[in-house]
């Protein structure tokens, strides 16, 4: 899957390329661990990051359920930590459904919310996170709890050339009765975020949705879709997304 977006609004022309990796719904867990992950729960996540860096990716996305549920055991969050620690680029997590904000959630009794590199949307950023040496905004509202929410309540303006939003929910057409009356996602309210690119999390296929006026993208689940979303924001203003393979080597 390939596609270049021009996007309508004038930018100047700079010199080099901002590249980011999307996925979610990796799901952690020390239960049922798919067999392309060999035995190892943090699987997923090893390959996601291992895929940003052979892509040369400076910021990776990661949108909801990195972790299959908050009760993740010490040990396999320890292993998912150090595998945030060695991610070699910075890193975005907006908690999802599966492991929102709670007073017990994994980013709250673990080490990732102190990792230098790593921004917990909802956690060690209310809302939005700036890359001013790129003039980027990352923003998303994080899940708090397991109760309903909107995910794309209140689009921020514009402060910076390049804006991307981020959204753990389930998309619906205008008009569609939903079939999931939770997290809903409307054509409306992604076309009021005029972002660059829309990283969205909670289905595990991975499909462009939306009525086009804003590139929004579900990257699907690593073990289903078996790619990332690659986000190239290039210097002379025009937005490419493309899917890339995963590699599932086994945990060393």
């Amino acid at each position: 899957m390939s596609e270049t977006l021009v996007r309508d609004r004038q930018v100047a022309a700079s010199e080099g390329d901002v590249v980011l990796v999307h996925s979610s719904d990796i799901h952690v867990d020390d239960g049922l661990v798919p067999d392309i992950y060999d035995g190892d729960g943090a699987g997923g996540l090893r390959a996601v990051l291992a895929a940003g860096r052979a892509l040369g990716a400076q910021i990776a996305l990661l949108v909801g359920d990195v972790f299959d549920h908050n009760r993740i055991p010490p040990d396999l969050l320890g292993r998912a930590t150090q595998l945030l620690a060695e991610a070699e680029m910075d890193v975005v997590i907006l908690p999802g459904n599966h492991d929102p904000l709670t007073p017990d959630s994994v980013y709250r009794r673990s080490g990732i919310a102190d990792l230098a590199h790593v921004r917990v949307l909802g956690l060690t950023h209310e809302d939005a996170v700036h890359f001013h040496g790129c003039d980027l905004e990352i923003w998303g509202h994080a899940h708090h709890s397991y109760d309903n929410m909107v995910p794309l309540r209140t689009p921020r303006p514009r402060s910076t050339r390049w804006q991307i939003a981020l959204a753990h929910g389930h998309y619906e057409p205008d008009g569609a009765v939903p079939l999931r009356p939770s997290w809903l996602i409307s054509d409306g309210e992604i076309d009021a975020t005029g972002a660059d690119y829309l990283a969205l999390g909670h289905w595990n296929r991975p499909v462009q949705v939306g009525t086009g006026s804003v590139p929004a993208y579900y990257s699907g689940s690593p073990d289903l879709a078996r790619t990332v979303n690659l986000i190239r924001l290039t210097g002379n203003g025009t937005v490419t997304v493309t899917r890339e393979p995963l590699r599932f080597d086994p945990m060393s």
